[in-house]
């Protein structure tokens, strides 16, 4: 279950168009017609005369079942007011990228009031069948590496699919102490999935589809950002825009945001991967961070009674855990790969409980050290902390025993040397394949 926070800002009930405007009948009885509104499927769509514009959001519930559709995550005067009524008859959840008509908001009103249902993660509302549910959804181990380095790219995604390689549904974990270079290292990994796996002109199939999916994969990339800096909120936007064309999403919030306002947006953008990965997508979600995730819900979520160290409720642990958990590959479907961060050697003792509890949950590792990154060594891998859980199932099986040559060469240099000598054989190479090649296989 994802904890959602509770929808405060509502569009006014009284003779609410909105409330109404997918149940209300015809009334005719003499009267004019022209002013009855629009009729489709002997239903009459209030204020259908007046001027309309299609929106598009995604859609956060309330409690009361209503909702709103947000276009970037964070609540924002842009959002556009749905009833509960069309929620219900379309079978719509958290999550939904809905598209339609709407009206600008009337006198006393504060949002605009969606008319029309159009459209539902991209397909037209009567061309929606049978719609599965994410945790009815069979999970495998991930099998499928996803490539990263490109030729003549940054170090940084060659060492990752050497040492630590990321699967399709992988949990990675990137632990990371201040000023190690995390930041440079997540925009390394965008640019790697954008360019090897470009989104645009995809073809989703849905996980209750028969045979082998497109050897092309084509994956979405999101980014969420947690009580994130503004500036570097802002630089990863760009940076996702122009690699991705505009098809990456960054779900954001600031510091200085509320605690219910973070967890709600990080809510929110899992609920949106979820339902793209029941249609089939391959969604990756790189999260910064986990540590700052689960502060957030410290202080949001009502106190248990109970404290650990540095002041932490355990409660505050089960939302973010649940978040982390989501990653997983869909049997004969798509996948949701999450890549966290963690932070570290903060001089906190909350954010080590939070690291520790996190420990063991991912399949994938990567080590950052600040020794290395003071020396200006980038990118700062531990590569003998580093690795991933049953990487056999990734690598190939001629790939196999040229990493385990590699493994225990690096084993015969020193600890404080064993990264600097990667990077400096790397450069000498255009591809991990022309590098592993040059390795001699004992």
């Amino acid at each position: 279950m994802v904890y959602k926070s509770k929808i405060t800002e509502t569009s006014p009930e009284p003779r609410d168009v909105q409330e109404s405007s997918m149940d209300m009948q015809p009334e005719m009885n003499g009267s004019d017609s022209s002013m009855a509104g629009l009729v489709i499927d002997q239903r009459i769509i209030p204020d259908s005369n007046l001027p309309t514009q299609y929106v598009e959001g995604i859609l956060d519930i309330a409690n009361e079942g209503s909702g709103l559709l947000r276009p970037n995550f964070a609540p924002s005067d842009r959002d556009v007011y749905i009833s509960a009524s069309q929620i219900r008859r379309f079978n719509l959840r958290v999550g939904d990228l809905v598209g339609g008509q709407a009206r600008s908001p009337k006198e006393n009103e504060r949002y605009w009031g969606l008319l029309k249902v159009e459209k539902v993660n991209g397909e037209d509302i009567e061309t929606i069948g049978t719609r599965v549910h994410f945790d009815d959804l069979t999970a495998l181990y991930p099998d499928t590496q996803i490539m990263l380095s490109i030729e003549d790219g940054p170090l940084t995604t060659r060492v990752i699919d050497l040492i630590a390689p990321i699967g399709f549904g992988q949990r990675g974990l990137v632990v990371s102490p201040p000023k190690a270079g995390k930041t440079w290292l997540l925009k390394d990994i965008i640019s790697g999935i954008a360019k090897n796996y470009p989104e645009k002109n995809s073809k989703l199939k849905t996980p209750t589809g028969s045979g082998q999916r497109q050897n092309s994969k084509r994956v979405h990339l999101m980014a969420v950002l947690i009580g994130e800096r503004p500036e570097e909120v802002t630089d990863i936007k760009r940076h996702m825009t122009d690699i991705t064309d505009g098809m990456g999403e960054v779900a954001s919030s600031n510091f200085d945001e509320a605690p219910d306002a973070q967890t709600r947006v990080g809510e929110l953008a899992l609920d949106r991967a979820r339902r793209m990965v029941e249609k089939g997508a391959d969604v990756v979600i790189l999260l910064d961070s986990i540590t700052r995730m689960a502060r957030a819900y410290n202080l949001a979520l009502p106190t248990s009674g109970r404290t650990l160290t540095g002041g932490f409720d355990p409660v505050a642990l089960y939302p973010a855990k649940k978040f982390f958990g989501a990653a997983r590959k869909i049997e004969n479907g798509g996948s949701l790969t999450i890549i966290g961060t963690c932070l570290v050697d903060t001089g906190s003792r909350m954010d080590d409980l939070i690291y520790e509890e996190f420990k063991g949950t991912g399949n994938m590792e990567l080590h950052l050290d600040r020794k290395l990154a003071d020396r200006r060594i980038f990118p700062a891998i531990n590569v003998t902390r580093s690795g991933t859980r049953q990487e056999e199932l990734l690598y190939g099986k001629d790939v196999i025993p040229q990493v385990v040559t590699l493994r225990r060469m690096l084993d015969m240099v020193s600890d404080d040397e064993r990264t600097e000598t990667l990077l400096e054989r790397l450069k000498k190479t255009k591809t991990n394949k022309d590098f592993l090649e040059s390795l001699k296989v004992g």
